[in-house]
């Protein structure tokens, strides 16, 4: 199946979480000097119009990144995130949202790498376009797992691998898991960031229980819930699996998740997570 646009989606709390944690890694990676490879597996179409027809259908950017937007008493910790979607703007209108390989693009450094894999034809056009003139990106129409496999372990030793499927296809959550345990077979010094929606809470358990049933360790849970969990179609929550986080993440996002919570659920419903699934 190859039905999935992310344009319907784009800027939705699912976004602002999975992105937030998305640029703390690449700002804290760049603590050192050394180069890193920064490998997106499921990249998407990279710059959504917010105005257009798949946005204003669903709307959900309206109850995401649009109510940060409009904040002025932003944590310090959003500065990398924040920083980045301003850098597709002008002025004070939020006309564009820049998915997980422009937030990269941005943040990242000259000497650092970029590898981005998109399997829809019309997303990977326009992909390809994006980045058609940055000497540091490669972009291909290819099974973003099967590049885990066929990239890694990268040439600059060290590496970023964000793992951002649309779980259209039921058998992602296993795939998710095999996934990672293959890279950390191959490059077990690497950062892997899994996204997740809650939709059905017991696949989500499921898919936490593979993971600890590896031999994997240091392994970090961060969730965000906007509404409590239940048995009805929509996601109600999603979450962050980090693989190596960078040694401030944890902090960094016990103080921001609550703020996020108060400021996209302000009715007080749903909860924030940050946790230990594996300890190192």
């Amino acid at each position: 199946m190859l039905s999935y646009r992310h344009s319907f989606h784009a800027g939705n709390h699912a976004d602002v979480l999975k992105h937030i944690v998305q640029a703390l890694i690449i700002d804290s990676l760049k603590g050192k000097e050394k180069p890193f490879l920064y490998l997106d597996t499921h990249a998407g179409a990279g710059r959504y119009r917010l105005g257009n027809e798949h946005a204003e259908r669903t709307g959900e950017y309206l109850s995401g990144v649009v109510q940060i937007w409009q904040r002025r008493d932003l944590p310090v910790d959003l500065a990398p995130y924040m920083n980045a979607v301003r850098a597709f703007n002008q002025g004070d209108t939020l006309r564009y949202y820049p998915g997980s390989p422009l937030i990269a693009r941005y943040l990242l450094r000259e000497h650092d790498k970029i590898q981005l894999t998109e399997l829809h034809p019309r997303d990977y056009l326009l992909l390809s376009r994006e980045f058609s003139k940055d000497s540091r990106a490669r972009v291909q129409r290819a099974d973003g797992y099967q590049q885990i496999k066929s990239q890694l372990p990268p040439l600059l030793r060290r590496g970023f691998i964000f793992i951002d499927p649309p779980y259209e296809i039921k058998t992602d959550y296993q795939r998710v898991v095999e996934a990672i345990s293959e890279g950390h077979k191959r490059f077990a010094t690497g950062t892997y960031a899994l996204w997740y929606p809650v939709v059905l809470r017991q696949k989500i358990k499921r898919m936490l229980k593979e993971l600890e049933a590896t031999t994997i360790r240091n392994i970090l849970q961060l969730e965000l819930a906007l509404r409590p969990d239940s048995d009805r179609s929509g996601m109600t929550a999603s979450g962050m699996i980090v693989v190596n986080p960078p040694w401030k993440l944890e902090q960094q996002m016990n103080h921001l998740l609550p703020w996020l919570h108060k400021v996209l659920a302000p009715s007080g419903n749903g909860h924030t997570l940050v946790k230990w699934l594996v300890p190192e």
